[in-house]
């Protein structure tokens, strides 16, 4: 099956320094796919190149089989939606959200309808007689969001939409802009730094890293098996061991660690030479008698997070664990705490690549 986006081997180079290296992906019509990862790493530059904002030096971007190479900007019918919305700040709501409408010299009964149905999707029905300048941040984003999708683009292309606004705001409204854009029925392309956000957004996540591709899947494939210490790290996920040796018991495989001897569960395979073992911080449960992957610490740091509290548990080896402990366990700062690890939360990655072998505790 041809993907409606297909971006292949893109290349790109500013002041003889690798921007992009080989990018290549492929978006699906109606998904929604988030390019991530750290700034400098050429997510934001990708996305300019498949608007055709930017040339490539190598590579090439087609949307539904078609090359677009040499297409203009305004003749692809994309939508483009950018942190700062770009809003036009003497307008009104329904004119601003009108305006790529009337550039298409749609009829006057169309554009108003249009419009009217946009601010019903957004949310914001009735609003369509303010200004724009009387309006909160939150109300402004879905304003930005309702201009781009109004001439029913054939990509939306959204590049860190949600970055001005602040942390309360941004998480309320992130799921608010998935459903949005699921309404709309359009294929689009989010760019965000924020791992947290990607999730909520995202069908599935193209992480880069220096310009390449780490790792490409659904959300929960990169959370529950990260391709490289770089990619679980970015992850949050920062409990890596050294997994000095392995074998199989009657209950699985297992592997020896800083922590002692740690069961993988059933399913697991042994892992290569060199890997690491990685712990997810949701491993912690309480004791139970016989049960394998005991570990027990003193908390040094402890951090509310709602329902759960994420503890640094310091090991009698000296190794840090940060684990997130739920009332059942308690989490008092300079008490020792005996848990259980469970064998599902732990994961083997083979590729070192990108590992920071210290990590500052939150």
């Amino acid at each position: 099956m041809t993907p409606w986006l297909d971006v292949r081997e893109i290349e790109k180079t500013f002041g003889g320094a690798p921007v992009l290296r080989g990018v290549s992906f492929a978006v699906g019509g109606g998904e929604i796919v988030a390019l991530l990862g750290p700034s400098g790493c050429g997510k934001s530059t990708l996305l300019r190149i498949i608007a055709g904002l930017e040339q490539a030096d190598r590579g090439s971007v087609s949307l539904a089989g078609r090359d677009l190479a040499g297409t203009p900007v305004h003749e692809r019918g994309f939508g483009l939606m950018f942190q700062d919305w770009a809003l036009f700040p003497h307008r009104t709501v329904a004119e601003n959200i009108a305006f790529g409408l009337r550039m298409q010299r749609r009829p006057r009964a169309e554009v108003a309808a249009r419009v009217a149905e946009m601010l019903e999707t957004v949310g914001l029905a009735g609003y369509g007689g303010r200004s724009v300048l009387a309006l909160s941040g939150g109300e402004r984003q879905r304003v930005a969001l309702a201009r781009s999708l109004a001439p029913r683009p054939r990509l939306l292309m959204l590049d860190e939409p949600l970055g001005s606004l602040d942390r309360t705001l941004r998480e309320r409204l992130t799921g608010e802009l998935r459903e949005i854009i699921r309404a709309a029925g359009v294929t689009a392309v989010y760019v965000t730094h924020d791992q947290v956000e990607a999730w909520a957004v995202a069908d599935r996540l193209v992480l880069l890293r220096a310009g390449a591709v780490a790792q490409i899947g659904p959300p929960q494939l990169l959370y529950g098996q990260p391709a490289s210490a770089f990619v679980a790290q970015f992850l949050g996920l920062t409990n890596l061991l050294e997994a000095s040796a392995a074998g199989a018991g009657a209950d699985g495989p297992w592997v020896e660690t800083s922590l002692g001897r740690l069961a993988l569960g059933p399913g697991a395979a042994l892992p290569a030479a060199g890997s690491l073992l990685l712990i997810r911080p949701e491993a912690a449960r309480p004791p139970r008698p016989g049960a394998p992957n005991r570990l027990e610490g003193v908390i040094e740091r402890a951090t509310f997070r709602g329902g759960t509290v994420r503890a640094a548990v310091r090991h009698a080896s000296g190794t840090l664990v940060e684990l997130d402990l739920g009332p059942d366990l308690g989490a008092d700062v300079g008490s020792v705490i005996t848990v259980g690890l469970e064998p599902a939360s732990l994961s083997l990655i083979a590729d070192r690549s990108g590992w920071l072998t210290t990590t500052p505790v939150p």
